[in-house]
């Protein structure tokens, strides 16, 4: 087959208002990474939460002196010291070829290489890579979240996901049944994916009457996702017709005032609680708050992003870390509450490996490397500091392959990532 008549079928696709394209064929490879069984035998059910810090962290007050187990407890590690041995503080990683001061926020889930270039185009994050094998699972695939209006979900295409800043629409979603309108509504919109996969199908079948054996034989594993995607909108339809969990407590009411930085986190926090307590989904993400805001601490009386650019002012600074030990106070409190709560043999933190930390390792002049990471719960070994040469550091996504295999994937790269991280197995 002609390259000019593969393109052409393409077009077909499109113009069929089909937003699947057909793979490379002949010549062109890509690496498939299929998830294994799932992890979820019994109550072993694993789960994976990233939270970034738009601002950054001021790593003297997170980073301690001394690397292993029995490191000295710096400022913001003292709210989490009732759960040291639950998670671990990791200093001299980057992201490879990431760069662009705020910029490199685009790429903290995602690992593609400077984001700052007009040219720049991003690949999926590890949270829809993850989804797009497990998410089925669950009512909803993933959660995508913001204290304010950004977002660090992006598509295989590298589009970036809309998130949900409102608590109240996010209880809505997971714990409020809808009228018969708007049920039958979600059922339409079911429907209209199957008949599109049903489209996408008989489209595919007249392009391989036309191509080798080489390309049948990717043309069938192409067959094969559509036939994996059908299936996850058959479940789709299930999840659908489900009641959906009941929770004992109101509807949240909506913190409008962006000063009041402690109510808006702790009621981030509390809806994430609620959908990892009932399984309604697997994977989410959080753009934590940060803005020019004042926020509402005690001794803090400028923005939150100009004290971020402290130039070494003490003062600033002091205030700074008045905002980020409340950070990691809010971040102890959601830890301990997933601690505090059994499933079947493990707590709900021990099946969520949560990544904590920012694109930003020194926010003050905006640079990408030593980047502040905390990792907590999941299966790893925990309640030390890992440190690591930031002269030659490993890449960040070498955490995120981490995560990728405690959710039960068998992957060993993901982006810049070419295996899982050392000292946490």
């Amino acid at each position: 087959m002609q390259k000019s008549q593969l393109l052409n079928r393409r077009r077909i696709l499109r113009a069929a208002g089909v937003a699947m394209g057909l793979p490379l064929l002949e010549g062109m490879s890509s690496r498939v990474c299929r998830a294994g069984s799932p992890a979820n035998g019994g109550t072993d059910v694993r789960r994976m939460l990233a939270i970034g810090a738009p601002l950054g962290i001021h790593t003297p007050n997170l980073f301690p002196e001394t690397s292993g187990a029995d490191y000295d407890v710096t400022p913001y590690l003292e709210p989490l010291q009732p759960l040291r041995n639950k998670f671990s503080v990791i200093s001299g990683l980057m992201h490879t070829d990431v760069d662009g001061g705020h910029a490199a926020e685009k790429s903290f889930l995602t690992g593609a290489a400077h984001p700052g270039q007009p040219s720049f185009q991003n690949t999926i994050s590890v949270d829809q890579f993850a989804a797009e094998q497990i998410g089925h699972h669950t009512r909803l695939g993933s959660l995508t979240l913001a204290a304010n209006s950004s977002s660090l979900s992006y598509t295989r295409s590298g589009v970036q996901i809309p998130s949900e800043s409102r608590p109240s629409r996010l209880f809505a979603k997971l714990f409020l049944e809808g009228n018969a309108t708007e049920k039958a509504a979600q059922m339409r919109r079911v429907e209209d994916g199957q008949s599109v996969m049903d489209l996408v199908r008989e489209q595919t079948r007249q392009v391989a009457r036309s191509v080798g054996r080489t390309d049948n034989q990717t043309l069938d594993q192409y067959f094969t996702s559509v036939r994996e995607l059908e299936q996850r909108l058959v479940q789709a339809a299930e999840w659908a017709k489900r009641p959906k969990p009941v929770v004992d407590r109101k509807p949240p009411t909506d913190i409008t005032d962006r000063a009041d930085f402690t109510g808006i986190m702790e009621l981030m926090y509390d809806m994430i609680f609620l959908a990892i307590q009932t399984d309604s989904t697997r994977l989410i993400t959080l753009h934590g708050a940060g803005g020019a805001e004042v926020v509402a601490l005690d001794g803090v009386d400028d923005g939150w992003h100009n004290l971020s650019h402290h130039g070494k002012d003490p003062g600033k600074i002091d205030m700074l870390a008045i905002i980020e030990k409340e950070e990691m106070r809010l971040f102890a409190q959601l830890m301990q509450k997933l601690e505090d709560v059994k499933e079947g043999e493990h707590t709900l933190l021990d099946q969520t490996a949560i990544l904590m930390g920012s694109s930003l390792g020194n926010a003050s002049s905006h640079n990408n490397t030593n980047l502040p990471i905390i990792a907590a719960g999941g299966h790893f070994r925990h309640g030390q500091h890992l440190a690591f040469d930031p002269a030659k550091p490993p890449p960040l996504c070498n955490l995120l392959v981490s995560f990728l295999q405690h959710l039960g994937l068998e992957v060993d790269e993901f982006s810049s990532g070419r295996s899982t991280l050392n000292g946490l197995s």
